[in-house]
């Protein structure tokens, strides 16, 4: 895995993977950026909630739960004083769709926590992580 960030001046970068993907990173006017980017704790927490989506919605699929819509959120609680580091996540799988068994999803989850997403394994060494599942069974 490569990453690197490539300065635009003021506060602003953008970021890169080594497949070429481009991401815009800023940060708040009031300490010289644009707010023309995400921040780069942002995307930490976009990967983590994406690494985790992407295990669950994969174990879900080859469980072969119908569902139709899905989203993970991270409710995220910083330090008060610099570095201002994650101290809890929250995260929130909300499923939805027909026929959905509460028992896969709860595996699922589980398995992505204990055994497939890295950054929920490298996040949960020093930040605590809790677990909320919401389903929206449809007709």
């Amino acid at each position: 895995m490569h990453a690197k960030v490539v300065w635009e001046g003021d506060m602003s970068f953008v970021g890169a993977n080594e497949e070429g993907f481009l991401i815009p990173l800023d940060t708040k006017k009031e300490v010289g950026g644009h707010e023309a980017g995400f921040r780069p704790l942002q995307l930490l927490a976009i990967g983590l909630v994406g690494c985790t989506g992407m295990d669950v919605i994969s174990i879900l699929t080859k469980k072969r739960q119908e569902v139709t819509d899905f989203e993970v959120t991270a409710a995220i609680e910083r330090a008060d004083q610099h570095p201002k580091v994650f101290t809890k996540i929250t995260l929130e799988y909300i499923v939805t769709g027909k026929n959905i068994d509460p028992e896969a999803v709860e595996r699922a989850v589980m398995l992505s926590e204990t055994k497939y997403c890295p950054a929920q394994a490298m996040l949960s060494k020093t930040v605590e992580i809790t677990h909320k599942i919401t389903i929206n069974q449809i007709d």
